[in-house]
């Protein structure tokens, strides 16, 4: 089997390490090969991170370069565009369409780009754009954007729904599931 890139990115604090955590877990309970990188970035609040999460028959490294990218899965969707170069010929972005204000943006350096879901698709990216805070608010909580997320993300994968479930029991503590669970259902049905 080919191996398989997904980038993980955001900004710090918005969860995306417990999101690859559960990628990483789904993945080896599949029978995967998995190989999952550190944080790249400032993981404070409001820093750009990304994580890699690799899988396939046999993988070597962690790190995925640029043009390999198989999926971008974004907090952020500045983050998104941010790092488009990454994106495989063919690839999947899926990005919150939720606004983090960068600093140049917040000095009034810079204004925050418009219409960044349509460029990354005139640029020929194939992205789709939701608004997963709504998501994770409507299940109880901003902080569930990751698995709302993880949600919208497991529509674009051959591994049935109880497999996902069972990696969030897994992997988010107990009592937060209940909460996870709809968020993740939420974004899997957005």
């Amino acid at each position: 089997m080919k191996t398989t890139n997904i980038m993980i990115v955001g900004v710090g604090g918005q969860g995306s390490l417990l999101a690859s955590k559960l990628l990483g877990r789904l993945l080896v309970n599949a029978g995967y090969d998995v190989k999952v990188s550190e944080v790249h970035g400032m993981s404070q609040r409001g820093g750009s991170v990304v994580t890699y999460v690799r899988f396939g028959d046999k993988v070597c490294s962690p790190v995925i370069d640029a043009g390999q990218a198989d999926f971008i899965v974004s907090f952020e969707i500045l983050e998104a565009a941010r790092w488009l170069g990454y994106l495989a010929p063919g690839g999947q972005i899926v990005t919150n369409t939720q606004q983090v204000d960068p600093m140049p943006v917040i000095t009034g350096a810079m204004t925050y780009p418009e219409d960044l879901a349509e460029k990354m698709r005139a640029a020929g990216a194939k992205v789709d754009a939701f608004d997963a805070l709504q998501a994770a608010t409507e299940a109880g909580s901003a902080k569930a954007v990751n698995l709302a997320l993880m949600g919208r993300l497991s529509r674009y994968f051959d591994l049935d729904e109880s497999k996902w479930l069972e990696s969030i029991e897994q992997t988010v503590p107990a009592k937060f599931l209940d909460l996870n669970k709809k968020a993740f259902a939420l974004g899997r049905n957005a």
